[in-house]
C-alpha cells in the first residue's frame, strides 16, 4: 500500500507544480495549437503531465526498492529502459521538434533495451505462423519491439480527452497487477501498483477540469510501461495465456489498426495522417452536443470530460474478461473477436448518425 500512496502523492505533487508553473509564466509548457483535427480544448493547456507521472513511478519504485531490495534491480532497470521513449516524447512536448517517426524510433530503442537487459520478449502468441517466428531469438526480439512501439503509439492516439488515456491505463494496470498476484509474480505486481498510483496522481488534475495533459512524454512512457509489464508477465509465467496481453490492450490497439484501415483503404490517405473521426472524436461531436451551454469554454470542457466515461466502459469490455479468464486462450480469443465486433458496430452506427439510444438517453 505504501508503494501506491507514495507514487500517488509524488505524482500529484509534481503535477500540481507543473500546473502552477505553467500559470505563472511557463508558457513553453502549454499546447497553444488549438486548430488540429484532434484538438478539443478551448484554451492553451500544459502538456507535460508525463513529468509528474514519471516522478510518481520513480518514487513508487524507490519505495519498493527500500521495502523489498530483491526487486529493486528489475524495477529500476525497467524505468531506465523507458528513458528514450519518455525523453523523446517530452522533448516533443517542450520543443515540437520530434516527428512521430522519431518518437517511434526512440520507443523502439526502449523496447530493445528491455529485450537486451531484462529478457522481456514475446515467445508465445497462440497465433499460427507467428509462433514460428518468435521461436527464434531474433524473431522474438523484432516482434517484441514492434509490439511495444505499437502499444505506446496506440495509447498516444487515444489520449484526446480528459481522463481517457489515463483511466484506461489504470484499468489495464489493475488487470495486469491482479493476474501477477494470482501467479505470484511480485515484481510485475508491485510495478503495476506503482503505475496505478502514479497515473491516479496525474488523473486528479486531468479529470474533469483538464488542468494538464499527459503529452507525448506521458503517453509514450505509459504505453511502454504497460506493454512491458504485460510482456514480462507473459514471459515469466507460463500459466498466463498469450492472449491475455492482447485483450488487456485491445482498445487502444484496435483503435490504431482500425484507424489505419479507415485512412488507407476507406479514405485513401496516408496511414499517419491526422484526422478527427476516431471513435472518441465522434462521441464528442455527435453524442455530447446536448451539453452545449451559453459559455463555449465551459460547455467544451464539459463535453470533453463527459466523453471519456463512454470509452472507459468500452475498455472494461476487454479488461474485465481478461482478468477473469487470464489462463484460457480460447475464451480470451473469443472476447478479442467480440470486442472487434462491438467496436466496429458502434463506430459505424455513430458515423452514420444512428447512435444507440442508450448513448443519447440524456439528451435534452
Amino acid at each position: 500500500m505504501l508503494v501506491l500512496l507514495v507514487a500517488f502523492a509524488i505524482s500529484m505533487g509534481v503535477t500540481l507544480l507543473m500546473v502552477h508553473h505553467a500559470r505563472t509564466g511557463g508558457q513553453r509548457l502549454h499546447d497553444h495549437d488549438l486548430s488540429g483535427p484532434q484538438k478539443f480544448h478551448a484554451a492553451p493547456v500544459p502538456r507535460v503531465g508525463g513529468i509528474g507521472l514519471f516522478a510518481g513511478a520513480l518514487a513508487g519504485v524507490g519505495m519498493l526498492a527500500w521495502r523489498q531490495p530483491s526487486l529493486a534491480a528489475g524495477a529500476l532497470l525497467l524505468l531506465a529502459c523507458a528513458l528514450p521513449a519518455f525523453g523523446s516524447g517530452l522533448t516533443e512536448d517542450l520543443t515540437k521538434t520530434q516527428s512521430p517517426r522519431r518518437r517511434l524510433f526512440f520507443t523502439a530503442v526502449s523496447a530493445a533495451l528491455a529485450v537486451w537487459l531484462m529478457d522481456a520478449t514475446i515467445e508465445r502468441t497462440a497465433i499460427l505462423g507467428l509462433d514460428w517466428v518468435v521461436s527464434f531469438p531474433i524473431g522474438a526480439a523484432l516482434v517484441t519491439i514492434f509490439v511495444v512501439a505499437g502499444v505506446a503509439n496506440s495509447l498516444n492516439i487515444i489520449d484526446g480527452f480528459n481522463g481517457l488515456a489515463s483511466m484506461c491505463a489504470v484499468l489495464m494496470l489493475i488487470s495486469i497487477g491482479y493476474v501477477a498476484f494470482q501467479v505470484g509474480d511480485a515484481l510485475v505486481m508491485w510495478l503495476a501498483v506503482a503505475g496505478v498510483g502514479a497515473v491516479l496522481g496525474f488523473f486528479v488534475w486531468n479529470f474533469p477540469a483538464g488542468l494538464i495533459f499527459l503529452g507525448d512524454g506521458g503517453a509514450y512512457f505509459l504505453g511502454f510501461y504497460i506493454a512491458e509489464l504485460a510482456i514480462l508477465l507473459l514471459h515469466r509465467n507460463p500459466a498466463v495465456s498469450p492472449m491475455f496481453p492482447l485483450l488487456v490492450c485491445i482498445y487502444p490497439v484496435f483503435e490504431t489498426v482500425f484507424s489505419i484501415y479507415r485512412r488507407k483503404v476507406v479514405r485513401g490517405v496516408p496511414a499517419g495522417a491526422p484526422d478527427g473521426i476516431h471513435l472518441h472524436s465522434l462521441i464528442y461531436r455527435r453524442i455530447m452536443k446536448w451539453a452545449v451551454g451559453a459559455s463555449y469554454k465551459r460547455s467544451a470542457a464539459r463535453r470533453n470530460s463527459m466523453t471519456s466515461p463512454y470509452l472507459w466502459m468500452l475498455c472494461m469490455l476487454a479488461v474485465v474478461p481478461a482478468m477473469l479468464f487470464w489462463d484460457s486462450t480460447p475464451v480470451l480469443a473469443g472476447f478479442i473477436v467480440l470486442f472487434g465486433v462491438v467496436y466496429t458496430g458502434l463506430y459505424w452506427r455513430i458515423v452514420r448518425f444512428k447512435s444507440p439510444r442508450w448513448m443519447v438517453a440524456s439528451k435534452r
